[in-house]
């Protein structure tokens, strides 16, 4: 290959849902330098009652849609996802297929053998080690994990305890994996009062904001348990509710008793972090939250379960409060920062500064350049002096 010809990178995802992953894939689809990178993205459709990240706030990012490669594991139709792939790859002859999430990272790096592109690479942004199946089923998804590591050149974590989960699980060798953190930005953030008024909240009370899917990992019974306990401490507390999903239904019934607004998923979610005093997340598992990254971004503080790499976003005593998976626990922080303004204050504005550093897109798209490029420089794709210039 000469120095000047373009790495052709596939970027396979399960679906473009909001959150994490479909964040990521929009940002290195527009920041990776065109003249050194050719890509293309490939993903399945999102679920019922799940936002579609590209039509919501990325609409500018092309996708070639699989139907078949959608979260459900159905055998038939996964052997036709494969079949699938692997023609795809066999007409755009990728050097590196990048996967994303568990189901198109089983897939995808099937495919990528049968296919032989020569590299593969796979992100974690999280993990089903646990919190989703039964015992029974998580140990099949972690053999699935074990032998989908094989076959890769490159694992990425998006946190440390991520990778050290998953390593301690026998899913890859340390050395295979590169740590690379979210990278995001926010819109400009309205002035509280109009930000209140476009959801539908009273002025002058505290708000707590929750961002992300209303599934059963996330907890929203939890979350419900957090409002109502925090309610009776604070009475003029209310709770803002960016997302739906499986369990919407089940807030929004408690949303007839406790001081729930429920906004769905919106474009300008700067809008909910600029209406907010804290931002509460309740998961039992997560990778790194991009809320949380947001939160800080907008200089919200947060109350969070100590879960994943959480503890890698939010400095507890410092940016925000962790604690265990406990309702009673969260609401005692909960309730603690909004009886103390001058507490809120100064970890907001410690938030955004730490966050707006580390969290950055163009430190991501650095960081996945690097990734792509030390790949073509061991397979001679790319001469080692190519390598300041690819980033």
């Amino acid at each position: 290959m000469s120095g000047g010809e373009r790495i052709r990178v596939m970027r396979v995802l399960t679906r473009m849902n909001v959150g994490g992953p479909a964040l990521q894939a929009s940002v290195l689809m527009r920041g990776l330098d065109p003249e050194r990178f050719d890509q293309r993205l490939y993903t399945g459709l999102v679920e019922p009652g799940e936002a579609d990240y590209l039509d919501l706030r990325a609409d500018d990012v092309r996708a070639h849609r699989m139907p078949r490669l959608g979260r459900s594991v159905r055998p038939a139709d996964d052997a036709r996802a494969i079949a699938s792939l692997v023609a795809e790859m066999r007409r755009f002859r990728p050097h590196i297929v990048h996967t994303h999430m568990a189901k198109a990272g089983t897939l995808g790096r099937t495919a990528a053998v049968l296919a032989r592109v020569p590299a593969r690479v796979h992100t974690y942004h999280g993990h089903l080690l646990y919190g989703y199946f039964s015992p029974g089923k998580t140990r099949l998804v972690v053999t699935t994990e074990r032998l989908s590591a094989r076959l890769c050149d490159r694992l990425v974590a998006v946190g440390t305890r991520v990778r050290d989960e998953l390593v301690a699980a026998g899913v890859g060798r340390r050395g295979q994996y590169v740590v690379v953190p979210p990278g995001t930005t926010l819109g400009p953030l309205p002035d509280r009062a109009s930000a209140r008024m476009a959801l539908g909240v009273p002025g002058e009370d505290p708000v707590v904001a929750f961002v992300g899917r209303l599934t059963r990992i996330k907890r929203p019974d939890r979350l419900v348990s957090v409002a109502r306990e925090v309610h009776r401490r604070v009475p003029g507390a209310r709770f803002v509710i960016c997302g739906s999903g499986d369990a919407t239904a089940e807030v929004e019934a408690a949303a007839g008793e406790l001081p729930l607004r429920m906004v769905g998923w919106r474009s300008d979610v700067e809008t909910v972090y600029a209406a907010a005093d804290l931002v509460l997340l309740t998961s039992d598992n997560e990778g790194m939250p991009i809320s949380l990254i947001e939160a800080g971004l907008a200089g919200v503080p947060v109350v969070a379960t100590r879960v994943g790499s959480v503890g890698e976003v939010v400095e507890d005593g410092v940016t925000g409060l962790l604690g265990p998976c406990d309702a009673g626990e969260l609401a005692d922080r909960v309730a603690r920062l909004l009886l103390d303004e001058p507490l809120r204050r100064e970890m907001g504005l410690r938030a955004r500064a730490r966050t707006a550093w580390r969290f950055g897109p163009d430190r991501l798209v650095s960081d996945v350049a690097g990734i792509y490029t030390s790949i073509a420089e061991e397979r001679g794709w790319w001469p080692v002096r190519e390598k300041e210039e690819a980033r």
